[in-house]
């Protein structure tokens, strides 16, 4: 391994802001996981994995310790019969290219989460999921480096307390584990019907009927490019808030105020409302703040894009007219998704 000193941090998070790491690695396999581990202990510096720095954002004063950039490459696969295939991937492989190897090897299962940015060790981390597909439906086992115990271990994807936009890895054992690997159990099955809302809308607009792994990657890349910008071009982190789970009771109120709102049911006390028609319904569709140089972008309020922003604060101060003006107008607090760093914790 080869330890970097101060290291700026804007090329370690798509929303290209931050301060600078103290001291930075990149790791290529597990065993150098641990050993990164040891070599921050040793010092008694606080550390933390990253990967594309796709749900990250630095604050501005930096990281004061180590900071482990997962690079970790594999991919390989085990055909167990002639249906059922399992893929097992280092955590630091490039997530959409995972995709693509996989629909062009013919198998089912993750093609719905094209175009997602980041590395595969990220994905378990929130649960990553679209189109009506989330990487807990096919995760088998995952493969990590358990900081608490100091050794190498294996976890079962049933074991990862996921539920939406979340796992143990955000919660419970939140900076626990190094995740170095992943498998997933895919088929050479085609998804089948009904699929999610826009995706079924773009199959029967295009009168697309065979629902094969590179027609529904093609569907997705075209629906997601539509709405949404390429953080090489445009800095963003995608989309920035959760849409936020309330109790029935509070629909009608919401709907007094706006019936355009979207919703869906999650079960018989509670609905998840549509963040980027809450933001739309208050004014933030295709929204420029010259005062923080950032913006929501034209086709996904969801996404703040970073204009010309100088400082993390900016985003904060932006984030915050958002979050306050949804309060206010609905009285729903949105929760963004990407993590702003160090936290308390580390």
């Amino acid at each position: 391994m080869f330890v970097l000193d101060n290291v700026p941090l804007q090329a370690y998070s798509t929303m290209k802001l931050g301060g600078v790491a103290a001291h930075m690695v990149e790791i290529s396999n597990r065993f150098e996981a641990q050993r990164a581990v040891q070599w921050a202990q040793s010092k008694n510096l606080p550390f933390i994995v990253v990967g594309k720095g796709s749900n990250i954002i630095w604050k501005d004063e930096g990281y004061p310790g180590l900071v482990i950039v997962n690079n970790i490459k594999n991919f390989e696969t085990y055909e167990e019969d002639s249906e059922n295939v399992y893929v097992s991937i280092g955590a630091g492989e490039i997530w959409d290219d995972v995709v693509e190897r996989t629909v062009n090897a013919g198998l089912s299962g993750i093609e719905a989460l094209s175009l997602i940015p980041g590395t595969a060790g990220a994905t378990p981390v929130q649960n990553v999921g679209a189109y009506g597909t989330e990487i807990s439906d096919v995760l088998t086992t995952l493969e990590v480096f358990d900081i608490e115990q100091g050794g190498l271990t294996t976890l079962r994807g049933s074991d990862c307390d996921f539920g939406y936009r979340t796992s143990r890895f955000k919660t419970t054992d939140k900076d626990r584990f190094i995740i170095t690997g992943i498998t997933l159990h895919l088929t050479k099955t085609n998804m089948q019907p009904p699929f999610y809302a826009s995706l079924d809308n773009y199959l029967k607009t295009h009168n697309i009927t065979d629902y094969s792994p590179k027609n529904i990657r093609d569907a997705v890349i075209a629906i997601r490019t539509s709405k949404l910008p390429d953080p090489s071009e445009h800095p963003n982190n995608g989309s920035f808030f959760q849409n936020p789970i309330v109790p029935i009771s509070k629909l009608q109120d919401i709907l007094d105020i706006d019936p355009k709102i979207a919703y869906w049911e999650v079960d018989e006390k509670t609905v998840k409302l549509s963040a980027a028609s809450l933001l739309e319904s208050a004014g933030f569709k295709d929204f420029h703040d010259d005062q923080t140089g950032m913006s929501t972008w034209i086709g996904q309020p969801l996404v703040l894009v970073n204009e010309h922003a100088h400082s993390t604060q900016d985003l904060i101060d932006f984030k915050s007219k958002i979050v306050n003006a949804i309060k206010e107008r609905f009285n729903v607090e949105l929760v963004q998704e990407p993590e702003l760093l160090p936290n308390t914790n580390d």
